[in-house]
């Protein structure tokens, strides 16, 4: 009676897999990650009873599981989807706020016109610097100056990108950019969708980039909208945060220049709403070694508040898919400002200090 089951389960499974094959024909589906986890030793320099902390974090990118897909509609036209999680591989947890799929969870239609998404997704502001911004949303870099720049996603969004040639667009506009109350990087409790306020919480993100085989030159901006309840300040659908870039990059050979300028104009801050983000950097690959450096310079206009920030890092590859690195990192604060090495929770700094940090840490994609 058991053989009759296990015969009759078999066939049912073979029919099942039979009658899938014609789908999977005409789709696709990938399933891929990252898995990065380094351990840092952070030592503060700058005022009375400074102190180190050893502890683990990641150290070039955030660990993440995801899917991908997408369904031939005939004519050029694709369906497509991409759900994404963050996790901290160090204790398990999700990251993002909470959210299962808080990286980016997108359903959309792509063609040679290019592609339309809805859903979470990032902001083009990201977009637009990721050739330029040589670190990354890692551990000492420019999410240590500014945050937001960690997170830059916004949810109910609808976001349109197309290439043309050398030339990249895209625009992107949010119902309300974030849902979950959160003091993560980049969280800023504004969930929108609000009757009678069609201004709140709204995110507007724009590109124009260019690029050659060895140079390029992007243009990128984020606004976003207050709301009732929203952090930093940003309480009213009358007050806005923009930041806008100009950036670059050049390669010559092996080695590749890149360099840009962010301007923020906050209207939620009322001691120091404008500031200006520089930053110079570069890459150079020899055999299984990369070396990476970036410099930011980080001001406040018509205060004394500024931070500079020097970050190195060097990686091996043990393979095109598995690396382990070393990175290096300090700040130095000016005025009352306060900001620590690394950006990501769990670190504090003394206002006007200096802090150094190291990180040795492996990184596995899949």
């Amino acid at each position: 009676m058991r053989q009759e089951k296990r015969a009759v389960m078999a066939l049912a499974l073979v029919a099942a897999l039979a009658a899938a094959t014609p789908a999977r024909a005409q789709g696709s589906l990938q399933t891929y990650g990252l898995l990065d986890l380094g351990v840092e030793h952070v030592q503060g320099h700058g005022g009375p009873g400074a102190i180190g902390v050893t502890r683990m974090q990641f150290g070039t990118l955030p660990s993440r599981l995801g899917f991908r897909g997408a369904e031939d509609l005939g004519g050029g036209t694709r369906a497509i989807f991409n759900l994404e999680m963050g996790f901290n591989a160090d204790t398990g947890v999700i990251a993002n706020g909470g959210r299962s799929f808080g990286r980016t969870s997108t359903v959309g239609l792509a063609g040679d016109w290019g592609t339309v998404t809805l859903g979470r997704q990032l902001t083009f502001l990201f977009w637009s610097m990721t050739e330029s911004d040589i670190m990354g949303p890692g551990a000492y870099s420019s999410s240590s100056l500014d945050p937001y720049l960690a997170n830059i996603r916004a949810d109910n969004a609808i976001a349109y990108r197309g290439s043309f040639g050398a030339w990249s667009v895209g625009a992107l506009y949010s119902l309300g950019r974030d849902v979950v109350a959160t003091n993560s990087p980049g969280g800023t409790n504004c969930a929108g969708e609000l009757p009678g306020d069609a201004r709140a919480c709204r995110t507007l993100s724009g590109m124009l980039k260019y690029e050659q085989a060895s140079w390029g030159v992007a243009l990128g901006a984020d606004r976003i909208q207050g709301g009732p309840g929203a952090f930093g300040g940003l309480s009213s659908s009358d007050r806005s945060d923009t930041r806008a870039t100009l950036n670059g990059y050049l390669k010559l050979g092996e080695v590749k220049l890149a360099a840009g300028y962010l301007r923020r104009d906050n209207e939620g801050s009322a001691t120091q709403p404008r500031s200006d983000l520089w930053w110079l950097g570069g890459t150079y690959p020899s055999g299984p070694w990369l070396f990476e450096a970036q410099l930011f310079k980080l001001d406040y206009r018509h205060t004394a508040n500024g931070a500079r920030l020097a970050v190195f890092r060097a990686s091996y590859f043990l393979s095109k898919r598995s690396l382990v690195y070393a990175t290096a990192g300090h700040i130095r604060n000016s005025g009352s400002l306060a900001l620590p090495v690394n950006g990501y929770p769990g670190l504090t700094n003394t206002p006007g200090g200096s802090q150094s940090g190291f990180m040795l840490g492996v990184k596995h994609t899949f």
